[in-house]
């Protein structure tokens, strides 16, 4: 048990006086950053099951 709480004991120092946390206008333009990514990536996934839902559609019906 002893070993658990020194864990948690380094845990906690080295996330507070060891870890250089980001000024809240870099995580706003990361976290915008990360949301147009994934709406890309979101339109492009969905072009792609759009064209391959046509494509096999039209396959299907020769």
């Amino acid at each position: 048990m002893r070993r658990f709480i020194n864990y948690l004991k380094e845990s906690y120092a080295e996330m507070t006086r060891k870890v250089s946390w980001p000024t809240w206008d870099k995580l706003q333009n990361s976290a915008i950053v990360v949301m147009v990514a994934s709406v890309i990536f979101a339109i492009v996934i969905f072009a792609m099951d759009f064209c391959f839902q046509h494509l096999m559609s039209a396959i299907y019906t020769l």
